[in-house]
């Protein structure tokens, strides 16, 4: 049970579904609720007026909800507000897998792909598919990376305004991928994250040889990560929003205070605490409680 429950409804981007009505009827299965709204016909919080037991909430809610595509998430709300963001980047912060996008260049991008699917999806181990994907680069120019970032890597709708805002608060921004630093160090850089962490790819002569130096950044090791961040910066797990879409992201997103599962592959939404199938990253700007007047662009 929750103490201080929030009940967030989220829209996709540019499709305003909500409205007083709609609220009021969500509110009503709830036994009563107050409604704000954080953006007009975009987004909005229900405050049960009645103790609830969040799962039953959840499905009053989306029963009223039916087949509109809105989110909705419950959490306490005495704790929403976050100091620190630790996200994934692949299929998060922006919108490919740069391991497929490498793989194209050798002509294997269907073959990987379907092995980084499997590996998301938690159906094989992360390591030994990493390993795998990762020989069939070998050869590649280390340059390779700048190219692609230039060419077809984009950024995440709200990934932008998700630091930027955090950042304004006083938040520490955190990028952490089972990709590779070739690609984090200029994402990282681009989106304002305070520190990015990523796999080494072993170099010789300027191009890829096909292998990973290890240790591998994994599942645990994203949790390490942010457990070492926390006791760096005075912080606990409690403090921390997550965000991902890969089996190899559930570690972090159920040690962090909020772990949301974004456009997630289907066996991770159903673990997460929080699952976001509609919005965009700027969800994690209202589940936090700030208003779209208060978001901040880069």
């Amino acid at each position: 049970m929750i103490e201080s429950p929030v009940i967030t409804l989220l829209c996709p981007p540019g499709e305003a579904l909500l409205d007083d009505a709609l609220l009021e009827r969500a509110g009503s299965a709830l036994g009563g609720a107050e409604a704000t709204w954080l953006d007009a016909g975009f987004a909005a919080d229900l405050v049960p007026a009645l103790l609830v037991e969040p799962t039953a909430a959840l499905a009053a809610v989306r029963g009223i909800l039916g087949s509109l595509p809105v989110d909705a998430a419950v959490q306490d709300a005495t704790l929403r507000r976050k100091k620190a963001l630790i996200a994934d980047m692949d299929s998060t912060m922006i919108d490919q897998e740069c391991i497929d996008e490498l793989a194209a260049e050798v002509g294997l991008k269907d073959k990987v792909a379907t092995i980084t699917a499997k590996a998301m999806n938690g159906e094989i181990e992360f390591e030994p598919a990493l390993r795998e994907r990762v020989a069939l680069l070998a050869g590649l120019p280390e340059t390779i990376a700048d190219d692609i970032i230039e060419r077809r890597i984009t950024l995440a709708s709200g990934g932008p305004a998700l630091v930027a805002t955090m950042k304004a608060h006083g938040g520490h921004c955190v990028l952490v991928s089972g990709g590779f630093t070739l690609f984090t160090r200029r994402i990282a850089a681009t989106l304002g994250f305070d520190e990015h962490h990523a796999n080494l790819l072993d170099v010789r002569d300027g191009k890829l040889t096909g292998k990973v130096i290890e240790p591998i950044l994994g599942k645990q090791a994203k949790v390490d990560a942010l457990e070492r961040i926390a006791v760096e910066r005075g912080l606990s797990a409690a403090d921390f929003i997550a965000v991902g879409d890969g089996a190899n992201d559930l570690g972090m997103l159920a040690v962090a205070g909020t772990g949301v599962a974004l456009h997630a592959k289907p066996t991770v939404a159903e673990q997460a605490k929080i699952r976001i199938d509609h919005g965009d990253l700027t969800a994690l700007l209202y589940l936090q409680g700030y208003r779209k007047e208060a978001f901040v662009s880069p």
